[in-house]
């Protein structure tokens, strides 16, 4: 049996000399412990690098380095420190849970979609087509509303590090030649790990003269064919209001809801109003849906006189009276297309990482950066 015995040195240094079986070499160990006591843990907890605890970490409970193990004794999670950055550690989660303990800041944002296109009429003194639908619009800066009368929107967090995706999206075409639908416009989001997916949807089309306007973020106005008539298209809850109904008489056909009011609201044919917002530091409207049968647009973009909406602010295009082969003038059958969408964040400067994709345009607005996506791109938190 191996012998084991502590000899001390006039130096007062500990040495731990083990004497091996059949052989008279000594094999010695100097200790770190000048008194010569050798120090020995009984537990998992009594690791200098490990904690035991009944709650999960917090991204200010500082380790002493990267590696960390800590242990939640109630829930049976263990996490692993990849980060130890004093009060903005990085928590990794290896046990029973999924969700990583990481630094996180809030952001507001405004996130609309694109609006939708006005339909197109026969040619017949008595149609008319219905203009399209305001993109849906969300929004949760300062208290302001949201479309469709919804309240302001609770702000983003996002996890520092992460990926988070913009899609701008497009407006919808408009209808073409001798009696067609415009197109729903396209929605727009933000998306990204932790975050539940801030979608808008795209503004409803603009029926023609035999049907009735599409649902969308706002919905599309409807079109009018002689002593018949045809129903607007739904709203989205929380994001825009409904297209109009139309009437039976000629260039009455419903205007495209918008994100503030329902098509026809301010007159017959015309589009509804959108909605004013400073997220950016000044006021624009944005958000108005599409006239119906070439009269007036909404407020904030929405198309007037077979018009496009305008780009960026999810407007709805305006619908056509009257036919007409395509570009024959002044009676030309076409609709107007929807405005393009756009998502804007609001970011604090101090948390503001500076790496992005998509060319966003930004801007400083007191304490925070204002970052504006007209086209596609990312965000990293």
């Amino acid at each position: 049996m191996a012998k084991v015995k502590i000899q001390g040195h006039a130096s007062g240094t500990g040495v731990l000399t083990v004497t091996a079986p059949n052989t008279s070499t000594d094999r010695t160990i100097t200790l770190p412990d000048a008194t010569g006591t050798l120090s020995t843990v009984d537990s998992f907890s009594g690791l200098t690098d490990t904690t035991v605890s009944s709650s999960d970490p917090a991204i200010n409970t500082n380790p002493s380095a990267t590696g960390h193990i800590w242990v939640n004794k109630s829930s049976g999670e263990a996490y692993v420190c990849s980060d130890a950055t004093s009060g903005a550690n990085v928590w990794k989660n290896i046990g029973e849970g999924t969700d990583p303990i990481e630094p996180t800041y809030t952001v507001d944002y405004l996130v609309i979609a694109g609006g939708g296109g006005g339909g197109s009429a026969d040619n017949d003194n008595a149609n008319a087509a219905g203009g399209g639908g305001a993109g849906g619009y969300r929004n949760s800066y300062n208290n302001e509303t949201s479309g469709g009368g919804g309240s302001s929107e609770t702000e983003a967090t996002l996890n520092i590090g992460t990926v988070y995706t913009v899609t701008v999206g497009a407006g919808g075409a408009g209808g073409t030649g001798h009696g067609s639908n415009g197109a729903q416009g396209s929605s727009s989001s933000i998306s990204g790990s932790g975050l539940t997916t801030i979608t808008s949807i795209g503004g409803g089309y603009g029926g023609t003269q035999l049907t009735a306007g599409g649902a969308g973020g706002s919905g599309g106005g409807a079109g009018a064919h002689g002593s018949q008539t045809r129903s607007g298209g739904a709203g989205t809850a929380n994001q825009g209001y409904a297209g109009a109904d139309s009437t039976a008489n000629v260039n009455n056909a419903g205007g495209g809801g918008g994100a503030a009011e329902v098509g026809n609201a301010d007159g017959q044919s015309e589009g509804g109003d959108g909605l004013a917002s400073s997220i950016t530091g000044s006021s624009v409207t944005r958000g108005g849906g599409g006239s119906g049968n070439a009269d007036t647009g909404g407020a904030g973009g929405g198309g007037s006189s077979r018009d496009s909406g305008t780009a960026n602010t999810g407007g709805g295009g305006s619908g056509s009276s009257r036919g007409g082969n395509p570009g024959a003038g002044p009676d030309n059958g076409n609709g107007g297309s929807g405005g393009s969408g756009v998502v804007i964040l609001r970011v604090p400067t101090a948390s503001y990482s500076g790496t992005t994709s998509g060319s966003p345009t930004v801007t400083t607005d007191g304490s925070h950066k204002v970052l504006v996506f007209n086209s596609s791109g990312s965000y990293t938190a």
